[in-house]
């Protein structure tokens, strides 16, 4: 599709959105009206910097809708390698603190303080259960909230 074309489409689209735009601007105020005039220019600024011509090359060219597909596939490979790599993450993590922590508390409860947040002390608040918190207790030795 030549230049002059493209150029002719994209003035056209532009205009009827400015028109549109208008409309809106009328009914529904003036941000609704700006915003729709911002969206309107799209069209002509693509045309303008040649973007519009990507498209249409894209449109009609196997060669690049082959190079879209290996894009895709890269995508797909680096987010399967993120996946394989935080299951190996959270594998040896687990093998790992019981090897070198020696029963400690992991990396997870290193920054907490000695006392849970809204940790009970003694009996459950309201004359509770004594076996909750004593269930309580051994949580919150062992670092879990």
């Amino acid at each position: 599709m030549s230049d002059a074309a493209i150029f002719a489409i994209s003035l056209g689209v532009t205009l009827l959105g400015l028109v549109i735009s208008w409309g809106a601007y009328r009914r529904r105020g003036a941000g609704v009206g700006v915003r729709g005039a911002a969206l309107s220019l799209v069209p002509l600024a693509a045309a303008m910097t040649g973007v519009t011509e990507f498209f249409v090359d894209l449109a009609f060219s196997p060669v690049k809708w082959a190079g879209v597909a290996v894009a895709g596939l890269a995508v797909l490979l680096y987010m399967t390698s993120g996946a394989m790599l935080s299951r190996r993450v959270d594998a040896g993590g687990k093998d790992g603190k019981k090897a070198a922590g020696g029963g400690q508390a992991g990396p997870k409860s290193a920054g907490r303080s000695g006392k849970a947040k809204g940790a009970v002390e003694g009996p459950a608040r309201g004359g509770g259960d004594p076996e909750l918190a004593e269930i309580e207790r051994i949580l919150r030795d062992r670092g879990i909230s």
